[in-house]
């Protein structure tokens, strides 16, 4: 195979190359969440876009791998699926040196500490340090989902896009809130989008849930890929702003920068 044979390009659906059972097929499976943790097959065909018949080929093609399970009307995935997020861990080396210093955040910190990466609207929870105590309602681990634009994590990830890549995630965004302190005017959420750039980290002060204050910034490999973005979660009534940027911001940069030292 020659070097031009595959790239970085990202495909079409109406390319050749592309396999569209294969692009259904992960459809399916990622359906499944938090709020969908178990689905009839007419819920399926809603949440994917499917229609009925083509929704249980690909249910009953995954229940016959392994990898869903069938309970009556209802199906729900298998521990089996847990294979492929341990597929990517085994093969990503940086992995446990993001959760060695992750690690020493939360330990000198004692706060939760988190590598997330960007999926279209959403960051995506990849290595996580949780706290003893707990801070939102749901539980987080890696490969929980939350929403990019009220989250510091995916702040920072929006602002290391490339130009034309951040000017098209900002305008397909929708901007809902979830508390009073939410940003939903988008001029205003692109200028605080352009200041995240400008200093290199962001706080996001209870605008996803009351009482949860983050600090996130981006990590790179000593060779300059970004690898995420790493946050510190904390609670508004125990860690000030204040104390936010004089005492977790710098022990948050240092642990970025060991970790760009000792990943390629």
């Amino acid at each position: 195979m020659s070097k031009n044979t595959m790239s970085e390009e990202i495909l079409s659906s109406e390319h050749r190359d592309y396999v569209a059972a294969l692009a259904s097929g992960l459809d399916v499976m990622l359906a499944f969440d938090l709020q969908h943790k178990k689905m009839t097959l007419s819920e399926v065909a809603e949440q994917t876009g499917m229609d009925r018949a083509k929704a249980r080929r690909f249910l009953l093609t995954l229940h016959s791998l392994g990898y869903i399970r069938r309970e009556g009307r209802e199906f729900t995935l298998t521990p089996k699926v847990l294979g492929l997020g341990y597929a990517y861990s085994a093969s990503n080396d940086h992995l446990s040196v993001v959760e060695y210093y992750l690690h020493d955040v939360t330990k000198r910190l004692g706060e939760s500490s988190s590598l997330a990466v960007l999926e279209n609207q959403d960051v995506m929870y990849v290595v996580r340090s949780p706290a003893a105590h707990r801070l939102m309602s749901i539980s987080l681990s890696a490969g929980t989902r939350l929403p990019a634009a009220y989250t510091s994590m995916g702040r920072v990830l929006v602002a290391n896009l490339g130009v034309e890549a951040r000017k098209k995630w900002l305008d397909d965004v929708v901007l809902d809130g979830f508390t009073e302190n939410s940003i939903v005017n988008k001029s205003d959420f692109s200028e605080m989008i352009q200041t995240v750039s400008e200093q290199g980290y962001c706080i996001v002060d209870q605008e996803l849930d009351l009482g949860l204050r983050s600090l996130a910034l981006p990590v790179f490999t000593f060779s300059g890929n970004l690898l995420g973005a790493i946050n510190l979660s904390t609670n508004a009534s125990r860690v000030s702003y204040q104390q936010l940027m004089e005492k977790c911001l710098p022990i948050l940069q240092e642990a970025a920068e060991q970790i760009r030292l000792h990943t390629q």
